[in-house]
């Protein structure tokens, strides 16, 4: 990569921080503070985490289709500035009612795909996979990151504190847009990274890849729920004390990602990922079995362990799944439903535990909950054996020299390679490859030869 591309990656890495810190900082604090806020009932205050992801997955897609229009950056400015001012809306609110308000309008600054859009225009084809790489270990450190520092902050300051928190982190992304990242001269048709519009129907009508969207919002569902849990759990235990819960979120955090690179790894040679998929899941009916059964330190932090293990790697796993799954130049169209059906598992998460503790209480949410992973268990077994596939995004040259179509019979003769779009005006091609017999180097000579 340039210094450039570099400084782009980064600068767009920062702004995902920033946006996924607005969500999960709150996540550990809210329930315990709910005392302390005007009118706040059970319900309201799940509704006060998960407004966050029904604005987020309302827009996420319009938004990025906003951007073809007008342009990337003034997007992204408009989304960070909604943001800021939820941020703000919510730090003064005298009640949970304008608390709600401003989540909502933190949800509102939905810039997700309009930042992997921005990413793609102002990178080249070849390096793209690098920059992905930078934005994932942006959104993986935001997520430890906010289980600390929302603890820390919620106990010095309270919410008011870390909502405006937020809002000067908005501040600082919004001055590297303007300052640090250039604007792109020339918004490319990424079919890897964007949402099509003409790709959506295609997307939505596909089963399996359903299966992996309902996957993720239960995922994210769970993740919501389970906050309006584990601070309580804490406090049962009579001894961790509330100004070191962000240590030992950070303790079983740490503990459980030593646990998950095993699996990690072996997800990565494994021809059929599904036996991993039930582990995972049953993973998350263990930790729920602890959480109503036990109430004793060592058996929460066991339970806070086996659902932080399921979780990051079923974060890293299902989008990935979703990758491989996806046609041939709908890979972008796919990831994009991904996080919008993300979102809404996070509203319902807020939402669902609100409402089952404002007529029960956390024992009737832990069973929920188990219901649920009961279903997810047998949507798992019914996923069907995705191959090792693989993409390729191959600039081309000269494509006067062949018809399109013509390119991508020529491209379709290589073997290996199960799918070929292709866009003219940039003269790029989009392959789906199966990674265990595609020849790379015949690609490679095949590309070239047409070249000629």
């Amino acid at each position: 990569m340039n210094r450039q591309e570099l400084s782009a990656a980064s600068s767009i890495g920062l702004l995902y921080l920033i946006r996924m810190l607005g969500l999960f900082m709150v996540l550990p604090v809210l329930p315990l503070l709910a005392p302390q806020i005007d009118s706040a009932t059970p319900l309201l205050i799940g509704l006060a985490i998960g407004v966050y992801g029904l604005s987020q997955g309302l827009l996420q897609i319009p938004m990025g289709l906003l951007s073809d229009r007008i342009g990337r950056k003034p997007v992204i400015a408009g989304g960070l500035a909604l943001f800021i001012l939820g941020s703000l809306v919510a730090a003064q609110a005298d009640d949970i009612y304008g608390m709600i308000v401003g989540r909502f309008l933190q949800g509102c600054g939905a810039i997700a795909s309009t930042l992997m859009a921005l990413m793609s225009d102002l990178t080249r084809v070849d390096q793209r996979s690098k920059s992905m790489a930078i934005i994932g270990i942006a959104i993986a450190g935001s997520f430890g990151l906010s289980l600390v520092l929302g603890p820390i902050i919620g106990n010095e300051y309270g919410l008011a504190g870390i909502f405006n928190l937020t809002a000067i982190l908005g501040i600082v992304g919004l001055c590297f847009l303007l300052v640090v990242i250039p604007s792109p001269q020339v918004r490319s048709t990424n079919l890897d990274s964007t949402v099509q519009r003409g790709r959506l129907q295609t997307v939505l009508r596909d089963l399996g890849l359903w299966r992996l969207n309902i996957s993720v919002m239960f995922l994210h569902y769970l993740l919501v729920s389970a906050f309006s849990v584990f601070p309580v759990l804490f406090e049962g235990t009579g001894q961790i004390p509330v100004d070191k819960h962000s240590l030992y979120y950070l303790g079983t955090l740490l503990t459980s990602f030593i646990l998950m690179l095993p699996f990690m790894w072996l997800a990565d040679r494994i021809s059929d990922i599904r036996p991993m998929l039930v582990v995972m899941v049953s993973l998350f009916l263990g930790a729920l079995v602890l959480m109503r059964w036990s109430g004793a330190y060592y058996p929460v932090l066991a339970a806070m362990v086996l659902f932080f293990m399921a979780f990051n790697l079923l974060e890293v796993v299902l989008p990935a799944q979703v990758s491989k799954l996806a046609a041939a130049g709908s890979r972008g169209t796919s990831m994009g439903v991904d996080p919008t059906c993300q979102f809404f598992g996070i509203f319902l998460g807020g939402i669902v535990s609100g409402w089952i503790l404002s007529v029960g209480g956390i024992t009737d949410l832990v069973y929920t909950n188990m219901a649920i992973v009961m279903v997810w268990l047998i949507i798992s077994g019914t996923f069907p054996k995705i191959a090792q596939m693989g993409s390729r995004t191959i600039q081309l040259g000269n494509l006067d020299a062949l018809s399109a179509k013509q390119r991508a019979e020529t491209l379709l003769s290589v073997h290996g390679v199960i799918d070929a779009v292709i866009i003219e005006a940039d003269q790029v091609a989009y392959l789906k490859v199966d990674e265990q017999i595609i020849d790379d180097q015949q690609l490679k000579q095949v590309v070239e030869s047409t070249q000629r």
